[in-house]
């Protein structure tokens, strides 16, 4: 499910073809300009989201990382 853009973007979004529609006559080139906004804002989306995951994925290495050393100190002390 995509996720919806933010509120601020998608008044940007609807007045800005409000503005194409007034201002461009060719059905065919409304189209084409419209399309060209939503691909200008959706690829930034998706860019943040991979951006999101990977952050996410690396704060789980991490941890996971973090709690494999605590493992260690805690076999180290049971064996001193």
């Amino acid at each position: 499910m995509p996720q919806k853009l933010p509120k601020s973007v998608r008044k940007y979004i609807r007045k800005e073809k409000a503005r194409i529609r007034r201002q461009v006559l060719d059905l065919k080139e409304q189209e084409r300009l419209i399309n060209e906004l939503y691909q200008k804002f959706l690829k930034k989306e998706k860019k943040s989201v991979l951006d999101n995951q990977e952050k996410n994925k690396n704060s789980k290495t991490i941890k996971v990382q973090i709690k494999e050393s605590q493992k260690e100190s805690v076999k180290e002390e049971i064996k001193a």
